[in-house]
C-alpha cells in the first residue's frame, strides 16, 4: 500500500472548516519532510535537536502516536518554515502550526510502515495530485490508527 493510499484510509468523509486545504496541507507536509537535508531522517534530526525526539520517534515507531501542541511543533521547525509552509496552504502563520500538529504524525507515520525509516529518508509522493484528489476531508486523522 503506497503512502497516499494509506493516508487515504486514513481519511473520513466528513468536512472540516479548513474545506479542501487539507489536500495542500498534506501535500505542502510531504514537501517539506522531502526537502530536509536527509529527508525524513533530517526531520527526525530536527525534532531530536529541540527535544522533541519521543515524539516523532512514536509517530514512526509501530504504537501509539504522541500528540505535539502546535507551539512544540512551531519550536521545531522554526519561523521561517512554518511561514513557507503557511504560504504555500493559504493560511495564516498562526494557524498553520495547529493543522500541521493535526496531520503531520499521521504524514510520519503513513511514510514509515512497520516502524521503518525508507532507507533514503524521503517520503513517496508518488501520484499526490490525483491522489489528493480523491481524498475526503480531514476528520479521520484525528484518530487514526498506528501502522496497520
Amino acid at each position: 500500500m503506497s503512502l497516499l493510499d494509506t493516508l487515504g484510509s486514513m481519511l473520513g468523509g466528513g468536512n472540516t472548516p479548513e474545506g479542501g486545504g487539507q489536500q495542500a496541507l498534506i501535500a505542502a507536509a510531504l514537501e517539506f519532510i522531502n526537502n530536509q537535508p536527509g529527508g525524513l531522517n533530517g526531520l527526525i534530526q530536527r525534532f531530536q535537536q529541540n527535544g522533541a525526539g519521543d515524539i516523532i520517534n512514536s509517530w514512526v515507531s509501530n504504537g501509539e502516536n504522541q500528540p505535539i501542541a502546535a507551539d512544540a511543533l512551531h519550536n521545531v521547525l522554526g519561523s521561517e518554515a512554518v511561514t513557507n509552509i503557511a504560504s504555500k496552504v493559504g493560511v495564516e502563520p498562526s494557524a498553520v502550526t495547529g493543522l500541521l500538529s493535526q496531520v503531520l504524525p499521521h504524514v510520519v507515520n503513513a511514510a514509515t510502515p512497520n516502524g521503518e525509516v525508507p532507507a533514503d529518508g524521503k517520503v513517496d509522493t508518488g501520484g499526490l495530485a490525483s491522489a489528493l484528489g480523491s481524498l475526503g476531508a480531514l476528520a479521520g486523522l484525528f484518530g487514526g490508527n498506528k501502522n496497520a
